[in-house]
């Protein structure tokens, strides 16, 4: 038994001995560490990495991924993605291969994410196509076509006055709790039954304000559709810096492969305020209102990256809707000035407006969109030719008598069917109207059909109408005036 055990293992050693030989030799490798220097507040000071590109990606104890930021001598400036519990100072730090880049993908729809793409909707983690750097070139002047196509938001007052074309970037401004959300959100709901992908990239926003927008989106049919990108207060402040680059990454995969996106990002006030206190932690000199030197372009090369693509480079479209907060109503501070400069237009909502009961309270003078007047439709552009100008004079007539004093007949007509223009450009939030509705409430209007009615009356017809014209075709005014009709009659009829 000896003898046989002797040979058994004279053969497996030879064999093994082959087998090694046949293989070549590994290559001798290495690994450079660095070690923590400093850590807090999301922050961590890293030693001894001198090779760590920018926007490179480092592991912290525990896997914990982090963002190079700073390149200093001798030290590096990282933001944590992830929780800094367990890691201190003098902890090794490791490089990992490449920058950060998150999942995108058809398998990202209907699903709730965190920036990194892992799953905040009790669901196993989405299963990506591939993976995408955050950090991306905006497309070239040569491979950008004409912005030349509808993106309906299924508010009147903005299809009509401010239309937004596939491509566009248009930023939402107002006053905290003036509505700003719930524009972006109508403009959503109006993709439903379309061919454009909703993506919403919720960036330190509340957790009852996200979950009112999750049942909003599925409510309205958005559930196997949308994408939801959430990175709540108490998250990292690493991935609510992050947060709109993802987003933008995730959308531009639809984009690029000839699909339509619509990404509202909210908001980017809080993303600049973030972007400042990671500026200051970092030890970055301030500027004015303490922001750092670089905040122009933080934004600047993010919403680049929103564009329509030419035929050639495949005919996709990313619109932007970017929503920042301004404090009493004030347009002319630091990041909402850059914003305005950056976007193609701005839809001004009006807190006086607001408190006012106007839904949506649009600031009709300061409120512009300047590439989107060429993709409006005919039959909507005709009719919306002279309205802005109606209105807002309309609006100084209604200022002007509130002083009292005595006012002639031409005069109160004025105001009178400015008020039934208002009425009839009410709308309540998350009801997006259809493109043959807003032919048909502008129609009514510029024919005088409803002069004579009450303005209870007026909201009552323009409901009406919005309930049940939708399939009709917005080209045939006669029918859409027969539908009027019967609206208006109802109402006159009153409850049966």
């Amino acid at each position: 038994m000896s003898a046989s055990l002797s040979t058994h293992l004279a053969d497996w050693t030879r064999q093994q001995s082959q087998t090694l030989a046949s293989q070549p030799a590994p290559a001798p490798g290495w690994q450079q560490l660095g070690r923590v220097s400093h850590i807090g507040d999301g922050i961590a000071l890293v030693s001894g990495l001198e090779q760590a590109p920018a926007d490179g990606m480092l592991l912290f104890t525990g896997n914990v991924p982090g963002l190079v930021l700073d390149l200093d001598e001798g030290r590096l400036g990282c933001l944590l993605l992830g929780a800094a519990e367990g890691i201190k100072a003098g902890d090794p730090v490791r490089m990992a291969q490449g920058v950060l880049r998150v999942p995108v993908g058809d398998g990202l729809l209907g699903r709730v994410i965190d920036p990194m793409g892992r799953a905040l909707d009790g669901r196993p983690d989405p299963t990506p196509d591939r993976l995408e750097p955050i950090e991306r070139s905006a497309p070239a002047l040569t491979s950008r076509g004409t912005v030349a196509e509808r993106l309906a938001t299924g508010t009147t007052i903005i299809d009509s006055l401010y239309p937004i074309g596939r491509g566009q970037r248009e930023l939402i401004v107002g006053d905290r709790g003036t509505g700003k959300t719930c524009i972006a959100m109508d403009a959503l709901l109006a993709q439903a039954g379309g061919d454009v992908i909703p993506i919403y990239c919720a960036i330190g926003q509340r957790a009852s304000a996200v979950a009112d927008v999750i049942a909003t989106l599925r409510d309205g049919g958005l559930a196997d559709r949308a994408i939801i990108i959430v990175a709540a207060p108490d998250a990292a402040p690493g991935l609510q810096w992050i947060a709109p680059y993802a987003a933008m990454t995730m959308a531009e995969y639809f984009r690029d492969s000839g699909r339509h996106a619509l990404l509202v990002l909210d908001d980017l006030s809080k993303h600049a305020a973030m972007h400042r206190q990671v500026s200051l932690l970092l030890q970055r000199p301030p500027g004015r209102e303490a922001f750092p030197g670089d905040i122009f372009y933080l934004h600047s090369r993010l919403l680049e990256r929103s564009a329509k693509l030419s035929d050639a480079a495949g005919g996709g479209s990313l619109t932007c809707l970017p929503v920042v907060e301004t404090q009493a109503g004030n347009l002319a501070a630091y990041i909402p000035t850059n914003l305005i400069s950056i976007t193609d237009g701005q839809i001004v909502l009006d807190t006086s407006q607001f408190q006012a009961g106007q839904r949506p309270a649009v600031d009709v003078g300061r409120s512009v969109s300047r590439v989107g007047a060429r993709t409006q439709p005919p039959e909507l552009r005709k009719l919306a030719e002279k309205l802005k100008l109606e209105y807002a004079q309309f609006l100084e007539l209604e200022a002007f008598t509130r002083f009292g004093g005595l006012v002639d007949e031409r005069t109160k007509q004025t105001v009178e069917r400015g008020r039934r223009l208002r009425a009839l450009l009410g709308q309540r939030h998350g009801h997006p109207r259809a493109l043959a509705a807003e032919v048909a409430l502008l129609l009514s209007h510029a024919d005088g059909l409803l002069d004579d009615l009450t303005l209870p009356q007026v909201e009552q017809v323009r409901d009406g109408i919005a309930a049940s014209i939708d399939g009709n075709d917005p080209a045939n005014l006669d029918n859409l005036r027969r539908i009027i009709q019967i609206a208006k009659a109802a109402v006159l009829k009153g409850p049966a």
